[in-house]
């Protein structure tokens, strides 16, 4: 741009010239010399006094003027096409996810990423975490899918990394897992994070624990009660492995059972689930739930469900019902 404005510039100042050089130099009527020494003069007058007063008047800095080269997008390029003839430069690709990112140009910088986390076999963790907080910056939903479930790849490596232990304590209460994500805000605190983000941790710890009395005292109030019995013609299919299984679903919440147990097969039997039934501290029964209880006899005496397995269920509103029926009368397809 600066090139294109001197060249023009010294076009116009070389028309000028010609303009006012003319006369000076043509031959007079009088016979007389041309007016060499004043034409010197006059083009003296117009290069260093133009280039004077442009020097002196404007703004720009011809010393310090940026060079192109230099530029981040400039470097980018010049770094992917290094990379197009040296493939497996493992710090080459993250110095081009690092660049992109810096950029704003985050589906590049992923791509980067992805390429330096297949050359170090998923080993890199500056690999992973650049995806994770690539995918971040244009969507932040992607903590509970593709970028959460990089960040906990990255604990796996390395357990006490501060990004990928607090990036993953807030996806693990996208999740509804307190006790997971109070373990990890705890382990930063451990590492003497900077103040800002101690703040916030502490914030969150204050919340969970808040939150968790609460939770607390109404789990100790909710209970499910209800009466198993099995279908006579069921009978057969009992067998000496056989198991009963009672838990407690949300069907709309797909999921780890909200309460589980294991009994012994003897009927009729009485069932009753609390929250110290959980299976994991962040799904336990509480007052309001509308649940599914389903009582699964396992013919093979393990808690997968198998096709033929007895089975029974009912609907429950916790803090509402009370002991339910519950009859073992068809088979698992």
């Amino acid at each position: 741009m600066m090139f294109a404005f001197v060249l023009i510039a010294g076009s116009l100042a070389a028309g000028a010239a010609v303009l006012l050089l003319l006369p000076l130099m043509r031959q007079r009527p009088d016979a007389r010399p041309a007016a060499g020494l004043a034409a010197g003069g006059v083009l003296l007058a117009l290069l260093f006094g133009g280039a004077g007063l442009y020097a002196l008047l404007s703004n720009y800095n011809w010393v310090d003027a940026p060079a192109v080269a230099d530029t981040p997008a400039a470097m980018a390029a010049k770094l992917a096409k290094r990379l197009a003839t040296d493939p497996d430069n493992l710090d080459g690709w993250l110095m081009l996810g690092r660049t992109y990112s810096a950029l704003e140009q985050f589906p590049l910088a992923v791509r980067a990423y992805q390429r330096a986390d297949r050359i170090a076999g998923g080993r890199s963790v500056e690999a992973i975490i650049g995806m994770a907080e690539s995918l971040l910056a244009t969507d932040f939903d992607q903590l509970r899918g593709g970028a959460g479930r990089l960040f906990e790849r990255a604990l796996v490596l390395e357990p006490n990394n501060p990004k990928a232990l607090l990036y993953g304590a807030f996806a693990a209460l996208s999740h509804g897992e307190s006790a997971t994500a109070r373990d990890r805000f705890t382990r930063i605190l451990a590492i003497n994070p900077p103040p800002q983000i101690r703040e916030i941790i502490q914030k969150q710890l204050s919340i969970l624990d808040a939150t968790g009395s609460e939770q607390g005292a109404a789990a100790s109030e909710a209970r499910i009660d209800v009466h198993v019995t099995v279908d006579s013609k069921l009978h057969y299919k009992l067998g000496p492995n056989a198991a009963l299984f009672v838990l407690a679903r949300d069907p709309a919440n797909p999921g780890p059972p909200f309460a589980a147990k294991r009994l012994p097969l003897s009927f009729p039997l009485e069932v009753t689930l609390t929250a110290a039934d959980a299976m994991l501290p962040s799904r336990r029964i509480a007052a309001g739930q509308a649940l599914e209880v389903v009582a699964r006899i396992s013919m093979s005496g393990t808690p997968q469900s198998a096709s033929g397995d007895p089975f029974g269920q009912v609907s429950y509103h916790v803090g509402k019902d009370g002991r339910l029926n519950i009859v073992i009368d068809r088979l698992a397809p």
